[in-house]
């Protein structure tokens, strides 16, 4: 009986310590403003929480990618990643390009993510998707039975 109440202690024990291990998930995040999501990560990184990829990261989300150690990030089988131009509203309300913004966005990349991009043509305005198995090479897998708390 003794052993018995041991192993559940410990188990007991273990269980509370993996579940306070701090976790932020991305789930449906279409970006935003560069400047926001590079503050928001910057302070992440600091936090040296886990980010778990687990739906759409679009846009300036992916700055993730660059802002917080690969080491930090995982992907489930549902992340899906979307890279783009910058760009900024023009006169006439139409979405213009914005060459050093993209430039600043493409530097913010790790190594292979650039090479990614780069053999897909580069940033555009049209959207490229990074997924399933390409990106399960890229970043170790993750499992959803980790308590997560939403981030957008």
């Amino acid at each position: 009986m003794r052993l018995l109440t041991g192993l559940l202690a410990a188990v007991l024990l273990l269980a509370g310590v993996a579940s306070g291990h701090a976790v932020v998930r991305i789930a449906d995040d279409r970006g935003g403003r560069i400047g926001t999501y590079v503050d928001k990560y910057q302070g992440l990184r600091s936090s040296g929480e886990t980010v778990v990829i687990d739906g759409l990261c679009a846009s300036a989300c992916t700055i993730v990618l660059g802002a917080v150690p690969h080491h930090k990030i995982c992907v489930t089988s549902r992340a899906n990643l979307g890279f783009h131009a910058a760009w900024d509203m023009g006169t006439n309300g139409r979405a213009i390009t914005n060459p050093e913004a993209t430039h600043m966005l493409y530097t913010m990349y790790p190594a292979e993510i650039r090479r990614w991009i780069a053999r897909r043509g580069g940033l555009t305005r049209q959207m490229i998707f990074l997924r399933g198995k390409q990106l399960m090479s890229m970043y170790r897998p993750c499992y959803m039975d980790a308590q997560a708390s939403a981030e957008k």
